[in-house]
C-alpha cells in the first residue's frame, strides 16, 4: 500500500506563469484564475481549505466555500460556535487554499480575519435556500450529538414552525467571516516538479510586492 501511494505522480504541462502573466493587484489576479476555473467548468471551484488555529497554536484544516470576493477580501460563513468560530475569534488569522487540479493551478492565501457586520450576514442568509436556513439553526455545529435522529428531529421541528412562508431570522451564533490578505501565492504545475511559483506580500504603503518563490 505504501509503495504505491509513494508511486502516485502528476507531470503538469498545461501552462506556465511569468511575471508578465500577472496582474498588479492580486484580487484582481484572483478574479482572472477564478473565472478560468468557472469555464473549465470545475466542480465548485469556489471550495477552498480552510487553515485555523487555537490560541496556542494548533492548527486545523477543513473544506469551506468561498461566498465573495472584492478589494476588502474573502468571505465565508459559518457558526460562529463551531470549532472553527471559536477558533477564528480567539485567534484571528487564517490561511485558505485554492486547488484546481484541471488547471494545475493552487492559490494559497494567508491574512487577517474580520466577522462581518450583522446586516451583511443577514443578506446573504436570507438568499439562501430555505432548508439551508433551517439547518443554520437545527445543528449545533462541531458540538457531540447522540445520533442523527436526534438532528433530523431538530430540522422536522423547525419545518413545522417555520411552515409556509413564516420568517427564519438571523441565528445570533451564526454569520460571514472575511479573509483580509497580506499574503497571496499563485502557483501553476510545471514539468519535472520544476512549478511556477509567484507570490504578492503587502507592503507598509499598501501596495504589493511580487517575487517568484523556488519550487
Amino acid at each position: 500500500m505504501d509503495s504505491s501511494i509513494a508511486d502516485l505522480r502528476q507531470n503538469y504541462t498545461l501552462a506556465g506563469l511569468s511575471e508578465a502573466d500577472l496582474d498588479a493587484d492580486p484580487l484582481k489576479q484572483f478574479e482572472v484564475w477564478f473565472q478560468q476555473a468557472l469555464d473549465a467548468e470545475l466542480i465548485e471551484p469556489n471550495a477552498m481549505t480552510l487553515a485555523t488555529a487555537t490560541s496556542d497554536g494548533k492548527p486545523t484544516a477543513r473544506i469551506v466555500l468561498l461566498k465573495g470576493v472584492n478589494q476588502n477580501g474573502f468571505v465565508f460563513y459559518t457558526n460562529y460556535e463551531s470549532q472553527k468560530g471559536q477558533q477564528l475569534i480567539a485567534n484571528p488569522y487564517a490561511a485558505l487554499v485554492f486547488f484546481w487540479d484541471k488547471l494545475e493551478r493552487q492559490i494559497r492565501i494567508e491574512g487577517k480575519i474580520e466577522k462581518l457586520a450583522t446586516k451583511e450576514s443577514e443578506a446573504y442568509f436570507h438568499s439562501r435556500p430555505k432548508a439551508s436556513r433551517l439547518g443554520a439553526w437545527a445543528s449545533a455545529q462541531s458540538r457531540v450529538i447522540p445520533n442523527r435522529q436526534v438532528l433530523e428531529q431538530q430540522l422536522a421541528d423547525l419545518e413545522t414552525k417555520y411552515k409556509g412562508d413564516a420568517t427564519i431570522p438571523l441565528p445570533e451564533h451564526w454569520g460571514g467571516f472575511r479573509v483580509i490578505p497580506n499574503r497571496i501565492e499563485f502557483w501553476q504545475g510545471r514539468p519535472s516538479r520544476l512549478h511556477d511559483r509567484l507570490v504578492y506580500d503587502l507592503k507598509a504603503d499598501g501596495s504589493w510586492k511580487i517575487a517568484r518563490l523556488s519550487p
